[in-house]
C-alpha cells in the first residue's frame, strides 16, 4: 500500500532544521558573486546570506542606540 505523503517539489531540498526559506530578489551580478563566494569557501550561497545578514542586521541595531 502507498504512503499518504505528499511529494515535494521536484529539484527542491527540504529545508534543514527549523530554517525557513526566504524569497529576495538581487541584481544578477550579485548573485553571481555571491555564488562564487560561497563556492571559493565551501559553503553554500544561503550560508553566505545568512551571515552577512546576522552582520547587518548588528550593526542596525548598535546604531539604533
Amino acid at each position: 500500500m502507498a504512503d499518504n505523503k505528499e511529494a515535494g517539489k521536484p529539484g527542491r531540498k527540504p529545508t534543514a532544521g527549523d530554517k525557513k526559506q526566504f524569497l529576495s530578489t538581487m541584481d544578477p551580478l550579485v548573485i553571481r558573486d555571491i555564488k562564487v563566494a560561497a563556492a571559493e569557501l565551501e559553503n553554500t550561497a544561503s550560508q553566505i546570506l545568512e551571515i552577512a545578514a546576522k552582520e547587518w542586521l548588528e550593526r542596525y541595531r548598535a546604531g539604533k542606540k
